[in-house]
């Protein structure tokens, strides 16, 4: 928009350069161009075999995932949890651990299933999942 902005300011006439200028300021409230990292929601990622400890970010499993409260304390069953000023008590069960934007995540394998070919043979097939997307066999 800088390039506009150039050949806006270059225009000789003065009421002929303000109407253009003020077009274009109009037309970029509306329209984007590009990237926005103006208007760029934070995002977040539920970690739903993760438990929910003291510290942790959390969000409700039936809400909006970007609305993240962290847990402040855990009493039979129920976290205690924090938005800014907003307290609020929800079931541990209602509650998904999430990892913000830059945090690291530490994805694993975890075996879920085997088979074996012969009771004598030492080859074995392992059947993996990768966080629920990826299987992978091993041999």
């Amino acid at each position: 928009m800088a390039a506009i902005n150039d050949l806006i300011a270059q225009i000789q006439d003065a009421e002929l350069r303000n109407k253009i200028e003020q077009e274009v300021n109009r037309m970029n409230k509306q329209k984007k161009f590009g990237l926005v990292f103006e208007e760029h929601l934070p995002e977040c990622t539920p970690l739903y075999e993760m438990p929910v400890n003291c510290g942790s970010n959390v969000a409700l499993k039936s809400g909006n995932i970007n609305d993240i409260y962290r847990v402040i304390a855990i009493n039979n069953e129920k976290a205690l949890c924090i938005k800014e000023d907003e307290k609020a008590e929800w079931n541990i069960a209602d509650l998904v651990v999430v990892a913000k934007f830059g945090e690291p995540i530490y994805p694993y394998l975890k075996q879920i299933d085997s088979v074996c070919n012969a009771p004598d043979s030492d080859l074995w097939r392992k059947r993996c999942e990768k966080r629920k997307t990826f299987r992978l066999f091993f041999r």
